[in-house]
């Protein structure tokens, strides 16, 4: 068996996020993400945003994880209480109330795939925010990525109907929201 774990990110993992984070949506979002989104990522910029996102999180209902195997970091997952308006649902009732987690991104670097990192990743994640006191979590992802779409609905998350366009610079990126009750009573 292999030895594997989930943990809090450290301010020695950051730079190892970023090259993930950066690496893997070259690899994996190469159809999703228009190609100068792609070319325009940096390892040193990315290393930025996350070294703040460790280091100094703005709530104490923020977290960075990374899964590990061995003494490699593998993959990692962020967390935080959603702090979008509420548009209208149910989802979004609990969120103008405080009570969702926003997950994402949650990636694992393609060689370390298909070894339960993402699993162990998203199960900690929702751990993560079932501890904060949080009742549901949401997921924003590329309505084109499916991949993980399938991922999150084998884990029992549904899409709530919500649809958002980012603008990229070079053209819009549609995302679907996904969520899953994570309370006592619902998850």
């Amino acid at each position: 068996m292999a030895d594997v774990s989930v943990r809090p990110a450290t301010g020695a993992d950051v730079a190892e996020i970023a090259r993930i984070q950066v690496e893997t949506w070259r690899s994996a979002y190469r159809t999703v993400l228009p190609a100068p989104v792609l070319d325009g990522l940096s390892i040193d910029g990315a290393a930025q945003a996350w070294a703040a996102a460790v280091a100094s999180p703005p709530s104490p209902r923020h977290h960075v994880l990374v899964a590990l195997e061995q003494q490699w970091v593998v993959g990692f997952v962020a967390l935080a209480p959603d702090e979008v308006e509420a548009e209208g649902s149910a989802v979004d009732e609990e969120i103008a109330l405080g009570l969702t987690a926003a997950v994402g991104p949650l990636l694992v670097e393609p060689r370390w795939g298909r070894r339960g990192h993402g699993s162990r990743l998203l199960a900690a994640a929702v751990d993560t925010a079932r501890a904060d006191g949080l009742q549901r979590a949401i997921a924003w992802v590329p309505e084109a990525d499916r991949t993980t779409q399938d991922f999150l609905a084998s884990a029992g998350w549904e899409p709530d109907g919500v649809v958002r366009g980012l603008d990229t610079g070079v053209g819009e990126l549609r995302e679907v929201r996904l969520h899953v009750a994570i309370g006592a009573d619902g998850g």
